[in-house]
This record gives C-alpha cells, sequence and structure tokens, in this order.
C-alpha cells in the first residue's frame, strides 16, 4: 500500500461533508446548480506537493488583494470529480479535484478561489450563524404561539387543529426562505468581491464567467420546474448578468495566464487525470499520438499505477531526461519505486526531489518512509531528521509520527518510538491508546524534559465530549 502521507496524491482520512460550490450551506441541504453536483457522502481530502504549489501560486496575490496575507488560509483537496469548491470556515477553501480536471485555464480556477477568498474576507460564515440563531429564536416563538393556539382550541372545544398545524409549518418554511435569500445575497457579494481581487491583480473575470456558463447549462433542464427562491445560490442565469457586467467593465477582461502558468495547469490537470482515471480512459484523454510533456506525464503515472514497474520507470526516466530541474519527476520516481518495495532505489531520486523542491514538508515525509522502509540503520538518523522537520509543517499526519515511532524504534530510541506512536493515535484519534503509549513513554524520560512535557501533555489531555453523547439526568 502506498504511504499515505505524503507523495503524488496521498489520501488523507478526514470526511468532508456534503456541500455546494461558494459558501458552505449551515442552513440547508440544497444544491447550487442541481443534483449534477452532489457529492458522494465520504470523500476524501488528497495531499499532493506539486498542486498545493500551484494552488499557493494562484491564491497569494488573491489573498493579498483581499488582506488576508497574514490569515494563513490554505486551499484543500477533495477527491471528488464534481465541479465544486467551498468554505466552511475562516481558515480554509475546499476544492474539488474534478474542478481542477475540468478548468482548461489557471484563470477558471483562480476565478473560483476569488469568490471563497470573498466569502471569507467578508465574514459571511460568521454572519450566517448570527442568522440562524435569530432564525431559530424566532421560529421557536411562533410555533409556540400556534401551539397555544392548539390549547386556547382543545379549551374551548373548537376545532383549531389544522390551522394551528399550519401556522406551525410556515414560520419554518419562512425560516427556510430567509436564511436562503440571505445566503443569496452573500454569493452575489462574493461575486463582486471577487471582480474586485481580480481587477486588483491584473486578472481577468473571463474564467468566473466560463463557470457559471456550465452551471447555467446544467440548470437549463430544471429551471422551468424549480422555484429560484429554495435555492441557496442565486440561479446560474442571474450571476451571470451580473458578472458579465462586471467583468466586460474592466480593462483587464482580455489578459491571457502567463505560459509558464498555463503549463503548469496543464501539468496539474494531466496528474490528476493518471492518477484518479483507469489507463482506457488516461488513452482517450491524452492518446499515444499525443507526445505533449502533459500527456506522456499522465501515461508514466498510468503505467505506474497499472502496469509494470520497469515500463512506468522507463517512461519516468523520460520526463527526467526532458526536464531534469523538475523535482516532481524524481518525486514520482520514488514513490513508485518506494511501492513497489525497492526502497534503497527509490532514495536517491528522492533526496533529489527534496533538494529541487527546496525541502518541500510533503517530499522530505516521503524521503523518510523510503529510508525507514530500507531497514539499514546507517541511515535513521537521517529519517529521524526528515521525519521530524516534516513533521513540524505537517503535524496531523498519524502516518507520519508511525514512520518516526519506527526509526527511533530501529535506533534502540525506545521512549521516544513511544512519544512518536502517541503522537500517531493522538492524531488519529485514539485518545485511549495515545495515553496509554504516552504513560509508557513518560517513564522513560527525565522529569520535566522536553520529551517527558510532551508525554504528559497527551496523558493529560481532555477529549471534548459530544453533546449528544451527554446522557440526560
Amino acid at each position: 500500500m502506498r504511504p499515505l502521507p505524503a507523495g503524488a496524491l496521498a489520501r488523507g482520512t478526514r470526511a468532508v461533508g456534503r456541500a455546494a460550490y461558494g459558501l458552505a450551506l449551515l442552513a440547508s441541504g440544497m444544491l447550487a446548480a442541481g443534483p449534477a453536483h452532489a457529492q458522494s457522502r465520504n470523500p476524501t481530502i488528497i495531499r499532493d506537493a506539486e498542486i498545493e504549489s500551484l494552488m499557493r501560486d494562484y491564491t497569494r496575490p488573491i489573498f493579498k488583494a483581499a488582506g488576508l496575507s497574514q490569515q494563513n488560509i490554505q486551499v484543500v483537496l477533495i477527491g471528488d470529480n464534481a465541479f465544486n469548491a467551498f468554505v466552511a470556515d475562516g481558515k480554509r477553501i475546499f476544492i474539488n479535484t474534478g474542478a481542477l480536471k475540468q478548468s482548461k485555464t489557471p484563470n477558471e480556477v483562480i476565478g473560483v478561489l476569488a469568490h471563497e477568498t470573498g466569502h471569507i474576507a467578508g465574514g459571511h460564515l460568521a454572519r450566517m450563524r448570527q442568522q440562524l440563531e435569530t432564525a431559530q429564536t424566532a421560529a421557536i416563538v411562533a410555533m409556540l404561539l400556534a401551539a397555544g393556539g392548539v390549547a386556547a382550541g382543545a379549551a374551548t372545544g373548537t376545532n383549531m387543529g389544522g390551522a394551528a398545524a399550519g401556522a406551525m409549518m410556515m414560520p419554518q418554511d419562512m425560516m427556510r426562505r430567509t436564511l436562503l435569500a440571505y445566503q443569496r445575497g452573500e454569493e452575489m457579494a462574493a461575486d463582486r468581491s471577487a471582480i474586485t481581487y481580480l481587477n486588483a491583480t491584473k486578472q481577468s473575470a473571463a474564467g468566473m464567467l466560463t463557470t457559471f456558463e456550465r452551471f447555467q447549462n446544467e440548470q437549463m433542464f430544471i429551471s422551468q420546474r424549480i422555484d429560484p427562491y429554495v435555492l441557496s445560490h442565486p440561479m446560474a442565469s442571474e450571476r451571470i448578468a451580473l458578472l458579465t457586467d462586471l467583468a466586460h467593465k474592466s480593462p483587464y477582461f482580455n489578459a491571457k495566464d502567463p505560459a509558464a502558468l498555463q503549463a503548469r495547469h496543464d501539468m496539474m490537470r494531466a496528474k490528476l487525470v493518471g492518477y484518479t482515471q483507469t489507463p482506457d480512459s488516461v488513452n482517450r484523454v491524452y492518446p499515444p499520438s499525443d507526445n505533449s510533456l502533459p500527456a506522456r506525464y499522465a501515461r508514466a503515472i498510468s503505467a505506474y499505477r497499472f502496469g509494470s514497474i520497469p515500463g512506468a520507470v522507463r517512461q519516468i526516466d523520460a520526463l527526467i531526461a526532458t526536464e531534469p530541474g523538475n523535482p516532481y519527476f524524481h518525486e514520482i520516481k520514488g514513490q513508485a519505486l518506494l511501492e513497489a518495495g525497492r526502497a534503497r532505489e527509490a532514495v536517491p531520486p528522492l533526496r533529489q526531489a527534496v533538494r529541487l523542491s527546496k525541502g518541500n514538508p510533503l517530499i522530505r515525509m516521503l524521503l523518510g518512509q523510503a529510508l525507514v522502509a530500507t531497514d539499514d540503520k546507517s541511515v535513521m538518523d537521517e529519517a529521524v531528521r526528515e521525519l521530524t522537520f516534516s513533521l513540524q509543517r505537517e503535524p496531523d499526519s498519524p502516518a507520519g509520527w508511525r514512520y518516526l515511532a519506527m526509526a527511533y524504534g530501529d535506533k534502540g530510541d525506545i521512549p521516544n518510538a513511544d512519544l512518536a506512536s502517541a503522537q500517531s493515535a493522538f492524531v488519529g484519534g485514539d485518545f485511549k491508546l495515545a495515553r496509554e503509549l504516552a504513560s509508557r513513554a513518560r517513564t522513560g524520560f527525565k522529569l520535566g524534559s522536553p520529551g517527558w512535557l510532551k508525554a504528559d501533555d497527551i496523558v493529560n489531555f481532555k477529549p471534548p465530549v459530544d453533546s449528544r453523547q451527554k446522557r440526560r439526568p
């Protein structure tokens, strides 16, 4: 099995609930563009050094224009083929890999990210929570008044049950419509903010128009049968009308993405196709007659996943010969060899990938895993160094901590091995096992030492109690 926390497209374990393009839905399960955008129940988080680097380059100028440069906002990749993006808090923008694969230009993705940035900068999530609290209070009062009518009718012998029941339903429907109308307003505000950020960074809004035209086409078959006021987002035609007017007023409407950025975007799409689609599907998107670098990249990844390792390595070596300074070609070669059980051969290309990427923590974590997998005690100091560095920047990786525990174990450092195992269990949510391991680790450290303090923190950690699991008195 491929190591989880690092390398190309390593899949995380946190599930992401159903959402829609734009602000994450807090009041309704309605979707932005109809059923075509429904999410699978448990899509997974994707980690990839190359794609995450590209997303940072896409968002850096947008965040600066929005005044969010110091907020450390992350773009999180979701393994889902729907064209979708959303925010669920003020620190993360979630975007589906399907949106990245379907976007032909960087500008299309940048427009989506600018829209989501508008939600964060506008504080829409916090205000939505306030709206929910207000609406819930109003609904409770209305329903109590209606219930009072039922009681009064019963006391006087009057049959008011049907009317009162209807009155009890009406506040809920009004509350839902009020919240959705509020959210539609936030979506329009985020659209306007996105245009502002794109203008400030001298980028075109044409990609945003392309995105909403896609939504409009998907809504055409249901638009005659849907009340637009029960949709959480404005109908696509409304948004296109607004965006068309604002976008064409921009002096940058005809601005094109830099060629180098377009090339990276094409490589990102090829990588996703190679990893997420079958060989037949890859060959349809990138037929053997296509000798472009993205096509060769996709086919090499597909060969490593589904074909023979020697054949895949030959294709990857051809990529490296074309671009020897590309760290991700060396990374994919190392990962292919590691997953084939050839850890010693994987180490040199991964060291090269670390050097060329200027120490990317995900790649350093993969190198650390490869070093541990060699079972060569002479490289365990290097393994500890690489894994420790990467975990300082990626502390939520259970597998990374497990590999660090193995490295310490091979070195004979049992207290640190137990502590790393405890941290693996802790970030994985197994607090009981984490406390047991940390308690054992604590006995091996000097009282008050850094290791002892870390272990003691885990031992004394009190996990939050889910209110739904509390017993009633």
